[in-house]
């Protein structure tokens, strides 16, 4: 494999035991190989994350120039508890839709 460098790390036992069984069911071929893929994973959750606050920055953003040019609205609790009701039944059955498939 070109461009590789080795390195050791020192994970707890219980990791290190994962990593091990999954090399022994014959999941993978080697413990390297597990950790190449995770590392895979974590590079693209971090990646989704970046985004999601860049997006949520964007938001921010708009709202702050909203309220310095005066395009305020009158604070309402009950549509904002309202609102996050309904998002949040939203994700739920987003999320069991999920694990059905």
């Amino acid at each position: 494999m070109p461009g590789v460098e080795r390195l050791t790390i020192t994970l707890p036992a219980e990791m290190a035991g994962m990593l091990k069984g999954v090399v022994d069911e014959g999941d993978y071929a080697s413990t390297s190989e597990v950790i190449r893929e995770a590392l895979r994973d974590w590079k693209m959750k971090r990646e989704l994350q970046r985004h999601k606050f860049a997006e949520l920055k964007a938001v921010i953003d708009r709202g702050m120039a909203d309220v310095t040019e005066g395009r305020l609205t009158e604070f309402d609790a009950r549509s904002i508890i309202a609102l996050g009701r309904k998002l949040s039944a939203d994700r739920a059955k987003s999320a069991s839709r999920k694990k059905q498939n």
